[in-house]
């Protein structure tokens, strides 16, 4: 079955131009998913095709109103559950991705917001749940939604052309990706690690593990704390391999099974 992403919009080309690209383009061209972009204005009822208002109490900007968005969804065949992209909605990560990617119904549906927001009564009646990609403030969501299939998309059988590209990535394990080389072997005089020319895959996977780790604990130690802390044997490892690292935070917290 075809995976299916609906995205309602009043900017339905910035979409559809974007996903007609790169692996996104390939894989809609293969089958492996279909991702529509509708055109909100569809549900307009008025000779301007206007979609929005001006906000009850006053205020600035205007306001997504209700009837034209409704009038847009309803009439459409598209996959539950249907997102506001919103800066009120559950942070959309990694987790979450995987989460739309596995899902048993093979889909699901965006609504982009515009303008000051969107009538409540569309948050509340319309849609099923909201999404925001982070704390900061867009002039639409489009962009938000094109973050959500890019994430989505990737993680689906057949669209990056090797499965196993996704499962080794940055988040895929909690870790940050390891460095990545490729030719020449000497650029201006660094040269890439003897080891990722040795033909030897056990240490090879071993080295990406240590880079993976340790990159993680310099840049992101908020995602050691995530993943449940450090054990001995991770700390080990590094020190194996020479490297002396700096414990950031709590040891009792990057240590958890060190008192069982």
């Amino acid at each position: 079955m075809t995976f299916q992403i609906d995205v309602f919009t009043i900017f339905p080309s910035m979409i559809s131009n974007f996903v007609s690209e790169s692996l996104l383009g390939k894989a809609i061209e293969q089958g492996n998913i279909s991702i529509r972009a509708h055109d909100l204005r569809e549900g307009s009822t008025n000779k301007y095709r206007s979609v929005d208002d001006a906000p009850f109490g006053g205020g600035a900007g205007m306001v997504l109103a209700p009837e034209p968005v409704f009038n847009a969804v309803e009439k459409l065949d598209f996959k539950r559950p249907l997102f506001l992209l919103s800066p009120t909605g559950r942070r959309f990560e990694q987790a979450m991705a995987k989460e739309l990617a596995c899902s048993s119904q093979k889909g699901f549906s965006l609504l982009c917001g515009r303008y000051e927001g969107v009538d409540e009564r569309i948050s509340r009646y319309l849609v099923d749940d909201e999404i925001s990609i982070g704390d900061y403030i867009l002039a639409g969501g489009e962009v938000a939604a094109l973050v959500v299939i890019e994430a989505v998309s990737r993680l689906l059988p057949g669209v990056m052309g090797n499965d196993n590209s996704a499962e080794e990535e940055t988040f895929s394990n909690g870790l940050l990706e390891y460095p990545q080389y490729t030719r020449p072997r000497n650029f201006r005089g660094w040269q890439v690690p003897s080891v990722l020319l040795s033909g030897n895959h056990s240490l090879i996977s071993q080295w990406r593990y240590n880079e993976s780790l340790l990159r993680t604990l310099q840049k992101r130690p908020d995602l050691i704390q995530a993943r449940g802390g450090l054990c001995q044997d991770d700390v080990r490892l590094l020190q194996k391999n020479g490297y002396s690292i700096e414990i950031p935070g709590n040891a009792e917290e990057l240590f958890p099974h060190e008192s069982d």
